[in-house]
């Protein structure tokens, strides 16, 4: 089994039987660090969470690019890029001008484009996802 499936195995065993109201009208924007985790994630969180539109990038010009596309209901930070600030490690994916970024640069800018109070996840475990961007679309005052 490879690691990727353990993962899938982790965000799947999050998922509750809550009743998921229609978010169909609301976005969110995922940066990681792994492409293939981003599809697999966003084919089985999409309809679990009320089929928001759901947008994953695995390296900085692409998420500065639709960062400033639109206003997106939730920024979510993947484990992996969490897993490597928390270690003081390069997150993969960065450009000359982030070169070194944390998280909380990572914050600033999100905040820079989609205003204070733009709801961003963060977690190391892909078993909190489910439940954080639930959350998170519960909450979120743009819809």
């Amino acid at each position: 089994m490879d690691t990727r499936d353990r993962l899938m195995r982790l965000i799947s065993k999050g998922i509750g039987v809550t009743q998921i109201s229609d978010n169909s009208k609301k976005s969110i924007l995922i940066r990681g660090c792994d492409p293939e985790m981003g599809r697999r994630a966003i084919e089985l969180l999409t309809p679990v969470l009320g089929n928001p539109e759901m947008v994953s990038v695995t390296n900085d010009d692409d998420f500065i690019t639709e960062l400033q596309k639109k206003k997106w209901s939730v920024i979510h930070l993947a484990p992996g890029a969490c897993r490597c600030d928390s270690t003081e490690s390069p997150i993969p994916g960065s450009r000359l001008e982030t070169k070194g970024w944390r998280l909380t640069d990572y914050k600033t800018l999100v905040k820079k484009h989609q205003g204070q109070y733009i709801n961003i996840v963060e977690t190391t475990y892909e078993h909190k996802i489910f439940p954080l961007l639930k959350k998170a679309l519960d909450y979120d005052l743009n819809h």
